[in-house]
């Protein structure tokens, strides 16, 4: 079977629909934020804001627990070094 997904490793966001979208971390960047969406199954969903109809990424809520204690020790500083 073939793969009609655009977005391999996520989903198109419009099938998320538009509301509940939100800019939890904003900020003095041009408009280049990251939307995050909490999904009916605790799961949750990221989008580039400019494009809001491309890609979102979809994660657990136990991947996102993980990443989160991982940011907050300093796991991920490696990502802006």
């Amino acid at each position: 079977m073939t793969s009609t997904n655009p977005f391999p490793g996520g989903v198109s966001a419009v099938e998320l629909g538009t509301e509940g979208w939100e800019k939890p971390w904003s900020g003095t960047n041009g408009g280049s934020c990251v939307e995050a969406k909490r999904l009916p199954d605790g799961s949750v969903a990221f989008r580039q804001s400019k494009d809001p109809d491309g890609p979102a990424l979809v994660y657990s809520r136990d991947e996102m627990v993980a990443f989160l204690a991982g940011a907050k020790s300093g796991q991920a500083d490696f990502l802006v070094a």
